[in-house]
């Protein structure tokens, strides 16, 4: 498998996660689905590969005190730039499945915040933290005791 292949498949491979987190979030199997860690896995696995195909002793002395001129010069190579995507896949799906259970154990609607975390990670933590604030202002009912709850007692 190529790098092109592997990138293909990569953002091919998150996309039905995030299409239960926004279009069936409260279906049983999105939340069996959701509470594994597994989903992370294979990216992971993919991440690791392309991280250590990518790492040549010049990178990595440049990475280790990186400059912005260094990190361009990095990227502008195939593989690291794939190595950096599926970094952004990973995390970016590690974040909306955080904000898709808090939804779960609150309540609030997170459709929004994970539709913008899918194609701008931070944007959509950003939405979420502000939804929660306005949410909390608006029904006060809405305890810090419903944040504590772990995703399998949110699930029951």
């Amino acid at each position: 498998m190529n790098i092109t292949q592997l990138f293909n498949i990569a953002n091919i491979f998150v996309l039905p996660f995030w299409a239960l987190m926004i279009l069936l979030p409260n279906w049983k199997v999105t939340r069996r689905v959701m509470e594994s860690y597994l989903i992370f896995l294979p990216l992971a696995g993919a991440y690791l590969y392309l991280f250590i195909t990518s790492i040549t002793p010049e990178n990595a002395q440049a990475l280790s005190n990186p400059q912005l001129a260094d990190i361009a010069r990095f990227f502008a190579d195939e593989t690291a730039a794939a190595t950096g995507w599926i970094h952004f896949l990973v995390m970016d799906l590690f974040v909306g499945r955080w904000i898709y259970w808090e939804g779960q154990k609150t309540g609030i609607w997170t459709i929004h915040s994970l539709t913008l975390c899918l194609f701008a990670g931070p944007l959509g933590v950003l939405s979420h933290i502000f939804t929660y604030w306005i949410t909390k202002a608006i029904s006060p009912k809405l305890s810090s005791s419903d944040i504590a709850k772990s995703p399998e007692q949110a699930a029951s």
